[in-house]
C-alpha cells in the first residue's frame, strides 16, 4: 500500500468562496486525505431535527473534484447547546461531584442513555446521507476518546450502569462480589447491587477492587459507545472506519475499541507531549524542546499498529507550535519531515497534518497549521511538500516483524493507577523505560496485546508490570522457547485485585521465584546494583532457587533466571536497564548496537531507518547524521 499524506480541514470555519482554492492547494502539495466533520454538529443540525447537509455535501464535492479523499468524522465529541438543554443531565461528573458543563468539547457521559441514543441518531443520519458518496473513503468515530480526562464519570447515569454491569459480571450473586472484593474488610459488605455507589467522595481510599472494577466498567462503556456508531456506519458504507486515539491516554482499552475498527489512528504532538505527558527530566525537556522525545512517538506508533492489527495512521501530526502545553516552542527545521518519516518507518499508511489553516478565532488560535491565518504558507508546508515528493520517489515501506516484543495491557495500567504504592509510579512509565532500553540497544520493537498466545518469530518478549497475568499466558510464554522478561509487579494480583496466596506471586511455571516483600523508594534514595546502575522507586525482595543474575551491592537478589525466563523485581535506571537488555539480548542471539544519545533506528523488511533527534549533527556508524536528519539504508 502506497504511503500518503493528508490534513484536517474545517470547511464550516471558512467562506465557501475559498474552498476550491484550498482544495487546489492541498492537491498541489501532494496530499491525498482530508478529514472533515468531526466538530460540525451545530452546523449540521442547528435545531433538533433540522438537518442542513447541503453545505457538507458541497464541501465534499469540491474536495473530491481535486482527487482528494475524505475521512468523514461523526460529530459526537461536540454536542450542540440545544442538546445540553434537551438532556441537562448528560454531562460527565468529576470525582468531586461537579458536572463538566457546556463551553468546550467532550461534554458528555458515556453512560447517559439519552445521549447514547442521540449519538446513534446523528450517526445514522450522516451515514445514510454520505455512506454511498464516492469521495467519502474512510470514517472516523467521534474524536479523541479520553482527551481532557473524559472517560471516568461519577454521574447518576454511570452509577446505575455500573450496578447493572456488576450484576452481569457476578451473575447476580452479591455474595460472590463481596467475597471477590474482600468486603468483610471495614464492614463494606453489600446486601444488593443497588447499594453499590461509585468509588469517589469516600472518607479515605475506597476498596481497590471497587476502583479497578469501575475502571474496567468505564472502559467497556467506551467500547459500547464506539461499537454502536460503527455498526450503523457499516449499514450504509463499505469504507473503513477508524478512531483517532491520543498519546498516553490509557483510561480505556484501545485494543477492545480497535476490535470493531479497520484502522487505528492517533494524534501525534511531539513537542506538546514532551512537557505535558512524557515525564521527561528538566534536562531532557531542554535538550529535546524543539524535537520531541526520541521514543515517545515511536512507542505509540508501535502500540497503535498493534491496536489496528497492522493498519494505522497518524490522523493529526503536529506541524508547528501548539497552544495547550506548558511551553509551546517551534519545531527545529526538518522535524516535521522527521516525524512523518518516523511514522512511515513504523508502518503508517498515512500521515495527516493538523490543521490546514490556523484558526483566527476560539480556543485554538495559537495552534499552528500548514497555512497561516492569512492563508500564506506556514513553515510546515515546505516540509510536507518535501515529504510528498520523497514518497513519490522512494520505494514503499515494507513492514516486518520485529525481533523483540513488549506486551501492553491497559488493565495493568488501571491496576497501577488504582494502587501505585508510591509517587511517580505508573505502568505506562514502566513500559516506556523498557521500550527506551530496547531502543538504546538498536532494537526494533513490536507491541503485542495481552491476548497474544503465539510468540513465534520473536527472540525476546518483555512483560513489565502486568499486574494480572492469565494462567494460559504464563503457560504460553513458558512453552514458547523465547527469552521472556517479567518486570516488577508482574502477576501480583488476581482478576479481582486480590493478592494470590497459594502460592504467593508471581507463581510462574518453571521459574522458582517468590516476592516476599516490596518497598517503594524515594527518588533521592536509589539502591546501587552490583556491576553498575540502580534500582529506583520500586524494589521487591525476592526468594527462590532460580539463578541470581542481578543483585544489589548489598547482595540482595534483583533479577532471577531459570531456563529462558527472567523475573526482575526492580524498576531499573538507564544503566541497570541497559545491562539487563544486553544480557537478555545476548541470550536471545539478537544483533544489538549501542545507539548514540538521541539517535534511533527502525528496521523494516527492506530498509533500515536512522533518525537523529538531536539539535546538532551526530556521527554514527552509518555516517554523519545532520540535526533532524533521516537516513534510509537498503538491506
Amino acid at each position: 500500500m502506497k504511503r500518503t499524506l493528508g490534513t484536517c480541514y474545517y470547511p464550516e470555519h471558512w467562506p465557501e468562496t475559498i474552498w476550491e482554492e484550498d482544495a487546489r492547494r492541498m492537491a498541489e502539495a501532494g496530499l491525498t486525505w482530508v478529514r472533515i466533520g468531526e466538530f460540525s454538529w451545530s452546523r449540521i443540525e442547528p435545531n433538533p431535527g433540522e438537518f442542513h447537509w447541503d453545505w457538507m455535501e458541497r464541501a465534499i464535492a469540491v474536495l473530491g473534484s481535486y482527487g482528494l479523499k475524505v475521512v468523514l468524522g461523526t460529530p459526537t465529541a461536540t454536542p450542540p447547546r440545544w442538546m445540553a438543554d434537551k438532556h441537562p443531565d448528560m454531562f460527565a461528573v468529576d470525582a468531586e461531584g461537579r458536572p463538566r458543563g457546556f463551553g468546550s468539547r467532550r461534554h458528555y457521559c458515556f453512560s447517559h442513555k439519552g445521549y447514547f441514543a442521540e449519538s446513534q441518531r446523528i450517526t445514522r443520519a450522516m451515514a445514510e446521507r454520505f455512506g454511498g458518496n464516492p469521495h467519502v473513503s474512510a470514517w472516523q468515530t467521534d474524536n479523541e476518546y479520553g482527551c481532557h480526562d473524559t472517560i471516568i464519570s461519577y454521574s447518576p447515569a454511570a452509577r446505575a450502569a455500573f450496578q447493572d454491569w456488576l450484576r452481569a459480571q457476578f451473575s447476580g450473586d452479591i455474595n460472590a462480589l463481596n467475597e471477590a472484593w474482600g468486603n468483610i474488610f471495614w464492614s463494606m459488605e453489600y446486601r444488593d447491587f443497588a447499594e453499590i455507589e461509585l468509588p469517589n467522595l469516600t472518607v479515605t481510599e475506597p476498596n481497590p477492587s471497587h476502583v479497578h472494577a469501575f475502571k474496567r466498567f468505564s472502559s467497556d462503556q467506551v467500547v459500547a459507545f464506539n461499537r454502536a456508531q460503527v455498526e450503523i456506519i457499516k449499514e450504509f458504507s463499505d469504507a473503513p472506519v477508524s478512531h483517532n486515539y491520543m498519546g498516553r491516554i490509557t483510561d480505556f482499552d484501545h485494543f477492545k475499541v480497535g476490535d470493531d475498527l479497520e484502522i487505528a489512528t492517533w494524534d501525534s504532538y511531539p513537542l506538546g507531549f514532551l512537557e505535558d505527558r512524557v515525564g521527561a527530566t528538566v534536562e531532557n525537556q531542554r535538550k529535546y524542546a524543539r524535537q520531541g522525545d526520541p521514543d515517545f512517538q515511536a512507542l505509540h506508533h508501535d502500540l497503535y499498529r498493534a491496536v489496528g492489527k497492522g493498519r494505522w495512521w497518524v490522523m493529526e501530526q503536529q506541524p508547528g507550535p501548539v497552544n495547550w502545553a506548558p511551553y509551546n516552542p517551534s519545531p527545529l527545521p526538518g522535524m516535521v519531515r522527521l516525524w512523518s518519516w518516523e511514522a512511515f518507518a513504523h508502518g503508517a499508511e498515512a500521515v495527516c497534518y493538523f490543521r490546514w489553516r490556523q484558526a483566527p478565532f476560539a480556543q485554538e488560535q495559537l495552534h499552528a497549521g500548514m497555512l497561516r491565518p492569512d492563508s500564506k504558507d506556514a513553515p510546515a508546508m515546505d516540509e510536507a511538500c518535501h515529504v510528498a515528493y520523497e514518497l513519490q520517489q522512494a520505494p514503499d515501506v515494507q513492514p516486518a516483524q520485529a525481533p523483540v516484543a513488549i506486551i501492553f495491557d491497559y488493565d495493568a495500567d488501571w491496576a497501577w493507577s488504582t494502587q501505585p504504592q508510591g509517587q511517580g509510579l505508573d505502568y505506562f512509565g514502566l513500559i516506556l523505560d523498557h521500550y527506551r532500553g530496547l531502543r538504546r540497544a538498536g532494537l526494533t520493537v513490536d507491541i503485542l496485546p495481552p491476548n497474544t498466545r503465539d510468540f513465534t518469530g520473536y527472540g525476546l518478549v518483555v512483560v513489565p508490570g502486568m499486574m494480572h497475568v492469565a494462567e494460559d499466558l504464563k503457560a504460553a510464554l513458558a512453552a514458547s522457547g523465547v527469552e521472556v522478561l517479567y518486570g516488577p509487579r508482574s502477576a501480583a494480583r488476581d482478576a479481582n485485585f486480590r493478592i494470590p496466596t497459594a502460592p504467593l506471586p508471581p507463581a510462574l511455571p518453571g521459574l522458582d521465584v517468590t516476592v516476599s516483600r516490596l518497598e517503594t523508594i524515594r527518588p533521592d534514595m536509589p539502591v546501587p546494583l552490583a556491576g553498575g546502575g540502580h534500582a529506583m522507586l520500586y524494589l521487591e525482595e525476592l526468594e527462590g532457587e532460580a539463578e541470581v543474575v542481578m543483585q544489589t551491592e548489598a547482595g540482595a537478589a534483583v533479577a532471577l533466571r531459570a531456563g529462558k525466563q527472567t523475573y526482575c523485581g526492580g524498576w531499573l535506571d538507564e544503566a541497570g536497564m541497559d545491562r539487563l537488555v544486553a544480557q537478555l539480548g545476548e541470550a536471545a542471539g539478537l544483533a544489538m548496537r549501542k545507539m548514540p544519545e538521541g539517535v534511533r533506528t527502525r528496521r523494516t523488511a527492506t530498509e533500515e531507518f536512522w533518525f537523529n533527534h538531536n539539535a546538532g549533527p551526530v556521527e554514527t556508524e552509518v555516517g554523519l547524521l545532520p540535526a533532524a536528519g533521516v537516513l534510509r539504508i537498503d538491506l
